[in-house]
Order: C-alpha cells, then sequence, then structure tokens
C-alpha cells in the first residue's frame, strides 16, 4: 500500500479526499457486497474493506446500523458531496439503494412503505444510483391472489412514475411470495414502465421458486437489472446460509448463465448476517465471496475491468 493510497484511507471518516490523492481506478471483477452483511460497520469501514477486497460496487442496505438510509449521516446534508467524492477517488460505485418497501401492504403500512420509496428514490437521484430495490413481498392469507396483484402493481406503477421523473429505476427483487417467474412478469407486464425493471435474487428463485437458473434468466432476463448471490443448505423445515460453493445453491450456474448472456451488471453478495447473526462475520465471508466468484467469473470469460 502507498502511502498516499493510506493516507486517503484514513481519511474517509473525516470527509472528502484531498485531489491530490486521487488514484487510478485498479481492474475489478463486477462483484459487489450489500452491507446488509456488514451491519455494524461504519462507512469508512465499508469504503475500506469494498476497496481493499477488490468489489467493484456496493449496494446500501443500511450503514451501521441505520436502515434508513437518508437519516445515515454521510448520505445526507453537506456531507453526501464528500462521500461521493470518496467513492469516486476509489473507484466504487453504488449499485443500488435497498428500501424496505413492500407493495402488499395496506393502510397505514402502504402509505409508509410509499414514503420511504419516494425518500430513497430522491436519494439516489441526489448520489446518480441508477436503481432502488422494493419488494412485492406478499400474498397474505385468505385475500384472493388478484386483488393482491392488483395492489403491488399499483404500488410499483406509483413509484416507477416517481422514479422516471428522478431519472432512477425501481427494481422488484424476487423476493417472499413473488420468486415464481409467472408471477413476476404478471408484475412486470402491469406496471408496464420502463423505470421498473427486476432484481434476481438466485438463490430464492431456486430454492423457494424450484426453478433452475437457465430457466428464470430464460424467462426475466431482459429485465434483470442486479443481482443477489448467496449459498445455503437445507437444516430441517429450513434453510442455512453457507460460504458461497459450499452449499447447494448452483451459484457457478447461476454466474456462467448471466455471464453466457452478456449480463452488464454487478454480482452481488447479500449475506444476510443483519437477520441472521449466527451465520459467519463479513471479515470471512467477504473475501470467501470475493475469491469464489472471481473463479466463477474468470472460468465464464468475464475478466476484471
Amino acid at each position: 500500500m502507498h502511502t498516499s493510497r493510506r493516507t486517503f484511507l484514513t481519511t474517509l471518516a473525516a470527509g472528502a479526499a484531498a485531489p491530490s490523492l486521487l488514484r487510478a481506478r485498479r481492474a475489478r471483477y463486477p462483484i459487489a457486497f450489500s452491507t446488509l452483511g456488514c451491519p455494524a460497520w461504519s462507512w469508512a469501514t465499508i469504503l475500506q474493506q469494498a476497496d481493499r477486497l477488490g468489489f467493484a460496487a456496493i449496494e446500501l442496505r443500511g450503514v451501521a446500523g441505520e436502515m434508513d438510509l437518508p437519516k445515515v449521516p454521510e448520505l445526507s446534508g453537506s456531507r453526501l458531496a464528500a462521500t461521493r467524492t470518496d467513492l469516486s477517488a476509489l473507484g466504487i460505485v453504488i449499485s443500488d439503494l435497498g428500501a424496505s418497501s413492500t407493495m402488499h401492504d395496506t393502510g397505514v403500512a402502504r402509505e409508509k412503505s410509499l414514503d420511504e420509496g419516494r425518500r430513497f428514490i430522491d436519494l439516489a437521484h441526489a448520489m446518480e444510483v441508477p436503481y432502488v430495490r422494493m419488494f412485492g413481498d406478499k400474498i397474505p392469507p385468505g385475500e384472493p391472489r388478484d386483488a393482491v396483484f392488483t395492489r403491488v402493481i399499483e404500488g410499483f406503477r406509483e413509484m416507477a412514475a416517481y422514479a422516471k421523473s428522478a431519472g432512477v429505476t425501481v427494481i422488484m427483487e424476487t423476493h417472499g411470495d413473488f420468486t415464481h417467474t409467472p408471477d413476476v412478469q404478471a408484475v412486470r407486464a402491469g406496471v408496464g414502465s420502463p423505470a421498473f425493471a427486476i432484481l434476481w435474487d438466485a438463490h430464492h428463485t431456486y430454492v423457494a421458486g424450484h426453478e433452475p437458473p437457465a430457466e428464470t434468466y430464460t424467462a426475466l432476463g431482459r429485465w434483470i437489472r442486479h443481482t443477489h448471490l448467496k449459498d445455503s443448505v437445507a437444516a430441517g423445515d429450513d434453510r442455512r446460509y453457507v460460504l458461497t460453493g459450499t452449499g447447494d445453491v448452483p451459484a457457478k450456474a447461476q454466474v456462467k448463465v448471466l455471464a453466457d448472456a452478456g449480463y452488464k451488471g454487478y454480482y452481488c453478495f447479500e449475506w444476510e448476517k443483519k437477520w441472521h447473526p449466527e451465520i459467519e462475520d463479513p471479515e470471512v465471508a467477504f473475501p470467501h465471496f470475493a475469491r469464489t466468484i472471481a473463479g466463477y467469473l474468470d472460468a465464464a470469460g468475464v475478466k476484471p475491468a
């Protein structure tokens, strides 16, 4: 590590980097991690570790315990400009913002979800981040499916209209009760906006949706803008997350499907440490993912850029 580089990294917590410390960007594989996997890390640690481990992008899903991103000090007010300078100096981008907004909600919960969606879109616009992730999420027991789908589609239409005016795209994650491609296709077609696309959580469509990766990509590929990758094994009636490549989720095949199709987004590690504190710490899981996925990408013909 050069002295100027070390000096630069130590300035992250204090503010913007001096222009003299800007350096040439090094080649990186198109890999990212979600900050859901490092809930205790400070903003400075997130940037330092992303740079040290060779990640090209970061998905923001909470910082130092604060899940409401517009309330994170480094992402608000006068500090936002310094944050953008730091990211640019390191050659790291923010792939997307992860909102908790769920479009199946009703009443007060729905208004809260829509308000959060708008605030995250405003932040994405300010940071020039292209995507904000939201959920369709649940089909509540006892409710007619058609009524729930109508409500989900209407919510995403409202969010997409707001996002379009801000130059942002809303991406719906394949998550919860929306992990089967026919259901995801129905929502996408119903929303019918260029400001609405798909985040392919390849774990969920395989484990919950029981779909081979190639089948999912064939159905949804033209609308996939971002991915979540992770591995797991059966644990009774549930699943337990394990280090990438050590479980029974075909992560290597998922990477190959994306690479063979010419996917241009990021291969993002969503390590759910925030929700599952018993799984390995990010200091173990993140470097393991970076090494493993780099090998998968190299085998698929994707090189650092």
